[in-house]
């Protein structure tokens, strides 16, 4: 069985329409080979549930977005002020080109290496090198449409096998974050967790007990609507709803995330004195040939399949599950990677990509239209501007348990999206891809394995039928 794209629509009620997105003269080939009238985006920020609940959804990606962050920040220089301007410029525009919440999340591959190789540390040039050298892989790929192609034709159970193995990735940080001190400069886990104290165990556990009660198992968001009431038993299914619709009024997730910010200035008040307001100064980064070199070996080459990987084909098969009447293209998804980094590379923000997890996380904690990154765009904006690189100073006193709260929650949804495999045979490739992807540290060894055990399984079935 292999992916197949969304059925791609337009028109005033785009998300309703049964119409097909016809092709217009004159419309660039390369994105998504379709032209969309105006009246298709004005939906975008259209609320789909609540306003609390598209802003619980907009910080549901954090749990990956500050650790990396604020990891290449102090280790290798990375300007915070300017890599939340420009995300927050991605998180608006994709939220409007998209109409889904989608994330805007560091290429973990290309910080992996900046970070964890302490012999030598990446430098700035050469981590936008490598971000650059990605991007336009992913533009090429998508301008000529070999996006799509790869994407139609990969089987499903080899795609969910990647989500599923990211998922557990996340989740496993997740709980090494709960239990165990981090130290992000060094990459490495510390002492376990004391259980008292404002990052102990007692705070992030309170935190995922709090996200449990209000959220459930993250099923009721699609139900928060009203219902009308029906003869014999409607009291019982408008009480069910009334609860429902009370969960989804309340953020989990910006409750917790707001817990975090006022602990920072508790743990360290001196942070205080530390904020200079104003937006970081904005300069062209000069890479050098040598940097070219550094960046396209050591980071792009690793980056790219995981790219593909996650960043394309498992964000648009996610979003096809999550919402079915939009159009995610890979074509558009993998152009979108190219253009945000061939453009913020080259003035020092820090290199990104579109992620399953991330996308997993918001839709988890409420996120169901480009609002939830439009609020987060202009959240990141707001403290981009006002306090520059020295945001880094609060975020370096943030309560890591907290972010494991979030990242677990994340890492669990996007796992779960592998729950509809229908067969022992597409369980048994989606597993053994997740398996070699988790022991072997690498989306693009656990793929190519799927991809093979895939094709053995298929010859081996018309073999047997033909005998």
């Amino acid at each position: 069985m292999a992916v197949e794209e969304p059925t791609p629509r337009h028109g005033p009620a785009a998300e309703d329409s049964a119409a097909p997105l016809l092709p217009r003269p004159g419309c660039p080939a390369w994105w998504s080979c379709r032209c969309r009238p105006f009246s298709y985006y004005a939906s975008s920020f259209r609320l789909k549930t609540t306003v609390w609940s598209e802003l619980g959804g907009s910080v549901g990606d954090l749990g990956t977005y500050i650790p990396i962050v604020l990891a290449l920040s102090l280790v290798n220089r990375l300007d915070l002020g300017t890599t939340l301007v420009f995300t927050a410029l991605y998180n608006i525009l994709t939220g409007f080109l998209f109409g889904v919440p989608m994330p805007v999340q560091p290429m973990k591959s290309i910080a992996a290496v900046a970070i964890s190789e302490s012999s030598a540390h990446l430098s700035v040039p050469q981590i936008m090198a490598a971000g650059i050298c990605t991007a336009s892989v992913l533009f090429a790929l998508g301008a000529t449409g070999l996006m799509s192609f790869f994407y139609r034709f990969i089987p499903l159970p080899v795609v969910r096998g990647v989500q599923l193995s990211q998922g557990l990735q996340f989740a496993f940080s997740a709980i090494k974050y709960i239990r165990y001190e981090q130290d992000f400069s060094t990459g490495k886990s510390g002492g376990a967790r004391l259980w008292l104290g404002l990052d102990g165990l007692v705070l992030a556990l309170s935190a995922v007990l709090f996200v449990v009660l209000v959220t459930g198992s993250g099923d009721e968001g699609d139900e928060a609507e009203p219902s009308l009431p029906t003869a014999g038993g409607g009291g019982d299914v408008d009480g069910r709803h009334r609860r429902i619709n009370i969960s989804a009024r309340i953020p989990s997730a910006l409750l917790v995330f707001l817990l975090g910010l006022v602990l920072c200035f508790v743990r360290d008040p001196s942070i205080i004195g530390d904020l200079k307001f104003g937006p970081s100064r904005i300069r062209v980064v000069k890479i050098a040939w040598e940097d070219w070199k550094i960046g396209f070996v050591r980071a792009a080459i690793p980056q790219i399949p995981l790219s593909v990987l996650n960043s394309v084909i498992a964000v648009c098969k996610l979003s096809s599950d999550l919402f079915p009447n939009k159009d995610v293209s890979a074509t558009a998804v993998s152009v979108s990677v190219g253009l945000m980094n061939l453009v913020g590379c080259w003035f020092g923000a820090m290199p990104v990509c579109h992620g399953a997890g991330g996308l997993a996380g918001q839709y988890r904690f409420g996120g169901r239209s480009g609002a939830s990154v439009l609020f987060l765009g202009v959240g990141k904006l707001v403290l981009g501007l006002a306090f520059g690189n020295s945001f880094v100073r609060i975020l370096g006193q943030f309560p890591i348990g907290l972010l494991g709260v979030l990242l677990l929650f994340s890492g669990v949804e996007l796992a779960m999206a592998s729950r509809d495999m229908g067969s022992k045979e597409s369980s048994f490739v989606m597993l053994v891809c997740a398996a070699v992807s988790l022991t072997g540290s690498s989306a693009a060894l656990g793929f190519g394995c799927g991809i093979l055990l895939y094709a053995l399984l298929k010859l081996r079935q018309r073999f047997c039928s033909r005998i």
